[in-house]
């Protein structure tokens, strides 16, 4: 049994037991017979009494409060997974005839219940009255419940087997008026609390809206909030963050994804309140890395990454996962499994660290053996999906993979491009950074780095016709400096030229700006899908590297 046991009688607990062993026919709420043994044993022992029971009728918990509440265990056994309902239905007593309480209605919709009814006792009546609340199947209603009135139970009537599978086929057909999600795709609710101004605040939720895009993830709705103070629990109010809660089982969500990195306390706390997946952009972005690398390098980096971020946000639940203590001041029996699990982590992180070494080293001999041979390192940089793999394509004729997603490659690629007179230039494709990327995600880029402090020419690739390209620049300038490369030589190119003309239909001012943006800078603007368009980078290399006028290359 579960609640507030505390000074009851064993006549007491022996009546609570046999609860137990009632069952109700699966085409009602509720028997008359055993809502009066539940209505005496709650006024004999003064407190709220409540029952949990599943679709077939039978009771599975049994639950004692206090005279105003009863608190709803972990419903482990009824796990709410990719369901719309949990398969239980919640009745319990209320000592004063009082209504559901706000409590019992945010309970009902937190929790999923199939229904929630309240058998109101009177103190001036002998006669019980049973009140039903219910979810509301319509996206478009003002509360996500719907209540009825309260009316005595002798005429209560109801097919409890009729109105849940009525309603949650209702639930579904509600859900799947979005968007039809493909097999094993999650779908998201993403949520922003910061102090920034409302614009960059929109412009960030849009990012993440990309890269949720990029993992997989269907993007149900998206919640901004802008709170005076930040609450060190669940980041948001824990008003507002039941409200995103409830709002995201409305809509069939699976995921939660902030927008800010989480600590592991706040991760804690928000998932104590649901069973919802929560994580964070650099949770998601970290998923995206361990799609997307493919060489040996890449899969040490993104695991060693992921087990970083995962180890201090590791925790147990319920007894089984505390620390055993014997002895004085000993660790007791053994390891928990928790403790073990830590150990583990910590292991294979000395073990990824040492091979990331080694693997370093046979970089840092391959960049040797190009340094040695005097030819100029040229690397690509700029914002993730800038084109910087298709610019590798084009300038070198190779075939490194592409796509219209953020993080596309996250390997780092290598191509000679030879100019006239049997002159090269070795040509490195970098992973593409992005804005308030977290210290501990710096270890993922390190075969990145690596390659940019060798190189004699960073070029700087802009998407000249996103939106946000200024923004761009400027992070990728701040992580350049963050990174100590500040003092490399850059070029600057706005890559996707060929959609100017569009631009400057659409937004005239936007396309005026991108222009005279240019021109003050002295980037250079082609499209990296043609190759005609390359022509004056290629002279501009050439150029630099020589001294000479623009030539083909071979």
């Amino acid at each position: 049994m579960h609640g507030n046991l505390t000074g009851l009688k064993p006549s007491q607990i022996k009546g609570l037991e046999r609860l137990y062993r009632r069952r109700i026919p699966p085409s009602e709420v509720v028997t008359l017979e055993l809502a009066r043994a539940m209505a005496d044993l709650s006024l004999e022992i003064r407190r709220q009494l409540g029952i949990l029971v599943n679709r077939l009728g039978e009771v599975e918990y049994v639950i004692v409060g206090n005279e105003r509440e009863i608190l709803i265990p972990e419903l482990a056994d009824y796990p709410l997974g990719r369901r719309l309902l949990r398969g239980l239905r919640l009745i319990h007593t209320h000592l004063r005839g009082e209504p559901l309480t706000e409590d019992d209605l945010t309970d009902l919709a937190m929790l999923r219940l199939d229904l929630i009814a309240s058998l109101q006792i009177s103190p001036s009546s002998p006669e019980l009255a049973i009140q039903t609340a219910s979810l509301d199947p319509a996206p478009e209603a003002r509360t996500p419940y719907r209540v009825e009135p309260p009316v005595l139970l002798g005429r209560f009537r109801m097919d409890c087997a009729s109105f849940i599978e009525t309603l949650e086929h209702a639930l579904e057909k509600g859900v799947k008026r979005g968007k039809e999600v493909a097999g094993g795709e999650e779908r998201g609710i993403l949520i922003s609390v910061t102090g920034q101004p409302q614009a960059e605040a929109e412009d960030s939720i849009e990012e993440l809206k990309e890269l949720a895009r990029t993992a997989g993830v269907e993007v149900l709705d998206t919640v901004i909030q802008r709170p005076r103070q930040f609450n060190p629990r669940y980041l948001m109010g824990e008003g507002k963050m039941r409200e995103v809660v409830i709002r995201a089982l409305r809509l069939g969500a699976t995921l939660l994804v902030f927008d800010q990195e989480l600590t592991p306390a706040q991760v804690r706390s928000i998932s104590a309140m649901t069973e919802l997946k929560v994580i964070d952009r650099s949770q998601l972005i970290l998923d995206i890395f361990a799609r997307r690398a493919t060489s040996l390098d890449g899969k040490v980096q993104v695991e060693l990454a992921q087990l970083k971020y995962l180890l201090p946000r590791l925790t147990g639940r319920g007894v089984q996962m505390s620390r055993l203590m014997g002895g004085i001041g000993g660790r007791g029996p053994g390891e928990t499994k928790l403790e073990i699990d830590r150990r583990r982590i910590r292991d294979r992180i000395a073990r990824l660290e040492r091979e990331l070494e080694e693997l370093s080293r046979n970089r840092y001999q391959r960049r040797q053996k190009r340094v040695r041979a005097g030819l100029p390192i040229v690397s690509i940089v700029g914002y993730t999906n800038a084109g910087k793999s298709t610019l590798l394509n084009t300038l070198t004729r190779s075939e490194v993979f592409t796509e219209n997603l953020l993080f596309a490659t996250l390997d780092t690629s290598t191509r000679r491009l030879r100019f006239p007179r049997e002159r090269e230039v070795i040509v490195t494709d970098t992973v593409g950074f992005i804005r308030s990327l977290p210290k501990s995600l710096m270890g993922a880029f390190k075969a990145t780095l690596e390659e940019l402090r060798d190189a004699d020419l960073l070029l700087h690739l802009v998407d000249c016709a996103n939106p946000r390209f200024e923004e761009q620049i400027s992070q990728v300038e701040q992580i350049l400096a963050e990174l100590e490369l500040a003092d490399k030589p850059r070029l600057l190119v706005f890559n996707k030229a060929d959609l100017l003309p569009e631009l400057k239909r659409s937004d005239p001012l936007a396309f005026m700006k991108v222009r005279h943006l240019a021109h003050r800078l002295g980037a250079i603007s082609l499209a990296a899908r043609d190759a005609a368009s390359i022509e004056p980078l290629l002279a501009e290399m050439e150029r630099r590297f020589w001294g000479k006028g623009a030539g083909k290359p071979d």
